[in-house]
Order: C-alpha cells, then sequence, then structure tokens
C-alpha cells in the first residue's frame, strides 16, 4: 500500500501525521510526505521546507520503522491539482490530508484545496480535522 500525506503548515499537522502513522502502520505502508509550492517561492523556503519536512520524515515514520520519502512539488499547478497528479503518477492508494474550517465565501473566492482533492482524486481520500 501508498500512501500520501499532504503537508501543509496551516493545517494541525500533528492529527494529520499521527493518522498517517497509524495507518501506515496498519497497512505497512509507503508514505509519500509531500509539499506543493508556487514556483516564485524563494529558494531560502524551499530548503527550509525540505529540512522541515525530512525531519518529520525521521521523527514520525523512520523512528517507527516505515519507509519513506519526501518531495517539494513546484510544477506551476494549483495544490489540489498537484497533489492529485502525482497520486496518480505514483499510483498511491489513499490520501491524508488536513482540513481547516472556511466559510462558503472563503472558498468561493479562495477555491479548496481538501474539496478539489476529494472530488478529483482516483483513490480514497482521508481528511483530518
Amino acid at each position: 500500500m501508498k500512501i500520501l500525506v499532504a503537508y501543509d503548515k496551516n493545517t494541525s499537522t500533528s492529527k494529520v501525521l499521527d493518522k498517517a502513522l497509524k495507518r501506515a502502520k496498519e497497512s505497512q505502508a509507503y508514505v509519500y510526505l509531500i509539499r506543493t509550492c508556487d514556483p516564485d517561492t524563494k529558494e531560502r523556503e524551499i530548503q527550509e521546507l525540505e529540512h522541515r519536512l525530512n525531519e518529520i520524515r525521521k521523527e514520525i515514520f523512520q523512528k517507527h520503522g516505515i519507509e519513506s520519502e519526501t518531495h517539494i512539488l513546484i510544477r506551476g499547478l494549483a495544490p489540489g491539482e498537484d497533489i492529485v497528479q502525482y497520486a496518480y503518477e505514483k499510483e498511491v492508494d489513499e490520501i491524508i490530508m488536513g482540513i481547516k474550517k472556511r466559510s462558503k465565501v472563503e472558498k468561493l473566492v479562495f477555491g479548496s484545496t481538501a474539496q478539489y482533492v476529494i472530488l478529483e482524486a482516483h483513490c480514497p481520500v482521508l481528511t483530518v480535522k
């Protein structure tokens, strides 16, 4: 089994990672820990994100014997599109991502990455609040 964990610093990461670790242990899954970025993201920010993702991978997944890898996606796509496309490319069996409460107006104006992933992904999507 392959699990994709979409990391976002703005959501409750600890709950998402706890759920991902539990699901990975249960199914002996391989974990892809990813973060999407805008092409205009500064090199320093990308390096900080890479460092943070690698820390998470070591502290959470490697520590518990879960095989995993990290990726920062800078492909010029919207975050939801990037997540769905990467999941399809890697043939993942499940996507786990955090969600945050937004008003209907915020969703209308800014869109909803989670909503896009849920509707477009080829596999089940587990959202964690």
